[in-house]
């Protein structure tokens, strides 16, 4: 019962580090990468595509990305939505590729990243956390009910809050690599 329930709060803890790890990956830093555009929808035929199943992502340079789309008649819906997303680009039409130079970032667009990226870490903190007040609950419940004794309900509850520890520092961790990816020059 007690090894269920820490299981399952281990489980979804791992999920929470993982969805923030994608997300600062999505956080545009000095360098060009493929996984700035995975949040990027384009609306392809009137539904909202992700632009990885629509075009094929290269990185030629550090600052040159091109975007080949598989549809050619695809090519100015991609191009919008590359101009309307938050990544603050100018994607050119080369015929057959949209080529876009990353822009150098500035003082502040750096410091407005690593604004977002604590907002991120913040909220995956958050689920963390109440991964342990769901786990907790349960194990309340099992010591309440009898279905386990106060001392094993006691020991579990460390064990909750060491795993929530680790995966607390763990988003720091990922917070401060994305941190000093963001304000190095």
């Amino acid at each position: 019962m007690i090894d269920e329930i820490l299981l399952e709060a281990e489980e979804n803890m791992d999920t929470a580090v993982h969805v923030a790890k994608d997300n600062f990956a999505s956080i545009r830093s000095g360098q060009a990468s493929a996984s700035m555009f995975a949040n990027i929808t384009v609306d392809y035929y009137g539904a909202p595509t992700p632009l990885q199943q629509l075009a094929s992502i290269s990185i030629p340079e550090a600052r040159m990305v091109l975007i080949a789309p598989y549809d050619a008649g695809a090519k100015k819906e991609i191009e919008t939505a590359l101009r309307n997303s938050d990544l603050g680009i100018n994607p050119s039409d080369d015929g057959t590729v949209l080529r876009i130079n990353m822009p150098q970032l500035t003082e502040e667009r750096r410091r407005d990243y690593v604004k977002l990226a604590k907002s991120k870490a913040e909220d995956a903190k958050v689920t963390i956390r109440n991964m342990r007040r769901k786990g907790k609950d349960q194990i309340d419940a099992a010591v309440k009910d009898g279905e386990v004794g106060e001392d094993e309900g006691s020991r579990a509850e460390k064990e909750l809050d060491g795993l929530t520890k680790k995966h607390v520092d763990a988003i720091d961790v990922l917070l401060g690599h994305k941190e000093s990816e963001l304000l190095e020059v």
